[in-house]
């Protein structure tokens, strides 16, 4: 089944549960779409674990475009969402059109992601007004990250909280189609879900949002420069890469690798003759 934005609303309508995870590269995609997720995230988490930045700031909008061309390239059925980037909406309406426009005509997105409340409500009001549907993103909002002072559960105080949810009726009813709570205290983040009509994806939010995603190299331990408290592993694929790796180099350079099995022979009248051309 094709995930939409009216297959998205279904899923709350029914109180079914939507998974998403993050993806960059085609055959990441590809068995993301075989496993049957609803959603891909091809999120600017890119700039920490593809790029190795320390935040995702540096990440433009070409860089977008080239993993996103390279996701949908994957898939049939998953939607794809696609993160507008740092400065890439923030200074105009006009620019988060253009920006957005160039997500789907250039990187072939089905949706594109921004971040912010209130303040943003008149982007994504203007995005959705040119045909494009657009996905929130409150709470840890990584590309406020110096504003934070770092990487904290937003949403803890009172009047935190309120905003939350003031910013969350916002984006709503500027006519997002689902938005994604970033650590949120579990109880306010299923206080939110309850009073939006549209779909919640919580990342560290706690169970009772309507969906779930994570980015796929921390919940398969490939990405280890830190982890996170929400991140469950399913995997350590980066410690079994890693003893590949050593297998590898250590095959090649004891002359193991590679062996007949992983050889093409030559036809030995054709290397008789090439042998006594080069004598001459």
């Amino acid at each position: 089944m094709k995930n939409t934005v009216q297959t998205f609303q279904k899923f709350k309508d029914d109180k079914k549960k939507i998974s998403m995870l993050t993806a960059y590269d085609y055959s990441t995609a590809a068995l993301i779409e075989k496993a049957g997720i609803n959603a891909i995230l091809v999120g600017d988490s890119l700039g920490m674990v593809v790029l190795g930045h320390k935040d995702t700031l540096s990440v433009t909008v070409e860089d977008m475009i080239y993993h996103s061309r390279a996701v949908t390239a994957a898939v049939e059925n998953t939607m794809v969402v696609v993160d507008l980037p740092f400065m890439s909406y923030q200074v105009s309406a006009a620019q988060a059109v253009k920006n957005a426009g160039r997500l789907v005509k250039e990187g072939h997105a089905q949706t594109v992601k921004l971040e912010g409340g209130r303040q943003v409500a008149d982007r994504i009001e203007a995005i959705t007004a040119a045909g494009i549907p657009v996905m929130g993103h409150l709470g840890l909002t990584p590309q406020s990250v110096n504003a934070f002072g770092g990487f904290k559960v937003q949403g803890k105080t009172l009047s935190a909280a309120e905003k939350l949810i003031d910013d969350a009726l916002a984006v709503q009813k500027a006519g997002a189609f689902a938005l994604v709570l970033e650590c949120v205290p579990d109880q306010l983040a299923a206080l939110i879900t309850e009073k939006l009509s549209i779909p919640t994806i919580g990342i560290g939010a706690g169970a009772a949002t309507d969906g779930q995603i994570l980015v796929y190299q921390d919940m398969l331990g490939i990405f280890s420069d830190f982890k996170a408290k929400f991140v469950k592993r399913y995997d350590e694929i980066g410690q079994r890469m890693l003893a590949d790796f050593k297998k590898y180099d250590s095959e090649v350079k004891e002359q193991i690798f590679p062996s007949q099995e992983h050889t093409f022979k030559s036809d030995p009248a054709v290397m008789d003759q090439l042998i006594k051309r080069m004598e001459k």
